[in-house]
């Protein structure tokens, strides 16, 4: 399996993202804006949009196609539709719900078996939720120290609209799937659907 090992931290500021959009803090943080020698082109734009979007939900390019071509053929908007796509991934709610900091140890968290979807253990961590399942730490994960301190750090992090936590049971329910504007995050996905549609 494909890893991507970039240090975090300088990805944020090549791609001019907020660290905190991924669940990690720095001090270490540079306030300057990354020097730009000329125009940025259309498809520089574009591009940076896409990779954005890559990072932040930890998916390679293959998959991200895969997604795209997914969108394209459900009803409705196709860029709204791929972010919908991406945000109900297991992964990213497990995040969203605060069982973990950051996306890639809610990645962990799922890989190594310690959700349940509707009473069954998912370890996949691009499961799609749907609307109404039941996600929840398996019953011999829930003392497990890395979920307990991300409880603790994530409590001042607000749970989106389209989900709902119990952090006694440590489960969440899928209200819906997320429109685009309960999705929080500062993308322009027609972006991404101009340069796929070239």
């Amino acid at each position: 399996m494909a890893i991507n090992r970039t240090p975090v931290l300088k990805r944020c500021r090549q791609l001019g993202l907020d660290p905190v959009v991924l669940g990690y803090s720095s001090s270490k943080t540079s306030k300057r804006e990354p020097k730009r020698r000329r125009k940025e082109s259309e498809y520089g734009m574009q591009l940076r949009e896409k990779q954005k979007v890559k990072f932040i939900y930890g998916v390679l390019e293959k998959q991200f196609h895969g997604y795209f071509e997914k969108a394209k053929a459900m009803p409705g908007i196709t860029g709204e539709n791929l972010m919908r796509i991406l945000e109900s991934r297991l992964d990213s709610v497990i995040f969203r719900l605060g069982f973990a900091r950051t996306r890639k140890e809610a990645r962990q968290i799922v890989t190594h078996g310690h959700i349940m979807v509707n009473g069954r253990r998912v370890d996949v961590p691009s499961y799609r939720v749907k609307a109404g399942d039941v996600v929840s730490v398996a019953p011999k994960s829930k003392e497990l120290l890395v979920i307990k301190s991300a409880l603790v750090s994530n409590a001042r992090f607000e749970v989106p609209a389209w989900l709902e936590v119990d952090i006694e049971k440590l489960q969440g329910n899928v209200l819906a799937l997320p429109q685009r504007d309960q999705i929080d995050l500062d993308i322009n996905e027609q972006l991404i659907v101009e340069l796929y549609s070239k």
